[in-house]
């Protein structure tokens, strides 16, 4: 199921599209949500399907492990060079909103070490509705939900469902276990959106990630434009 409000007509926010030297940096796109909504199983989706077309990498964020950089390793969906680990040491939105610093050194460190790029993903660890990205530290953002949270979420907002530039609304292979009604979650999210899209996935399914996939190559189209 995808619903989109209209085409995406909203431009990468960062005006430096440029590294020092000169060169055409990639472009960064940053994934947050709440707890187990599935946000590393979509950054890993997602190197699946674009490491055979596209140079990326990966930065993940986490309290005080490095289980989501772990997850992606054992999983091999990318190098072990192409993925870094960042420690936040604070609740997740400190390090993608208030002090980038260190996912800022962590993305130059990728570009220098393996790149040109032509994306990364910069993911941050569970968090709240509230969760937002800096235009310092990434050009767009994806809010990941899912229907096992409930199927109020959409209507109750907050920044990440509101204001990201797609919102993603996983596992919907659960709702009837689960209680969920994806019409109403759509309704709702258009209502609390506008003409922002909004992808239904379910990573289960063969080729479920091909909204988010698909919304992610039309930025890059934008990007490199």
């Amino acid at each position: 199921m995808h619903l989109d409000h209209g085409h995406d007509h909203h431009g990468a926010v960062s005006a430096d599209a440029h590294r020092p030297d000169g060169a055409r940096r990639a472009l960064r796109i940053g994934l947050g949500g709440p707890v187990g909504s599935g946000k590393t199983a979509t950054v890993a989706a997602l190197c699946r399907a674009l490491r055979d077309s596209l140079s990326l990498a990966v930065v993940t964020n986490d309290i005080y492990t490095r289980e989501d950089a772990e997850f992606l390793l054992r999983n091999a969906v990318l190098p072990p060079e192409r993925i870094r680990a960042v420690e936040t040491g604070a609740c997740p939105h400190t390090a993608i909103r208030d002090d980038i610093s260190a996912n800022l050194e962590a993305v130059e460190e990728l570009e220098d070490a393996v790149g040109p790029l032509d994306l990364i993903l910069v993911e941050s660890g569970g968090d709240n509705l509230t969760a937002t990205f800096s235009k310092g530290l990434v050009d767009a953002q994806i809010f990941v939900i899912d229907v096992a949270g409930g199927d109020d979420i959409p209507r109750k907002g907050g920044p990440g469902v509101t204001t990201a530039d797609l919102l993603v609304v996983n596992k919907t292979d659960l709702a009837p276990y689960v209680g969920s009604d994806l019409d109403r979650m759509a309704r709702d999210a258009g209502e609390q959106r506008g003409d922002l899209p909004v992808a239904f996935t379910s990573l289960r399914a063969e080729n479920g990630v091909a909204p988010v996939t698909d919304w992610v190559r039309g930025r890059l189209a934008a990007w490199t434009a």
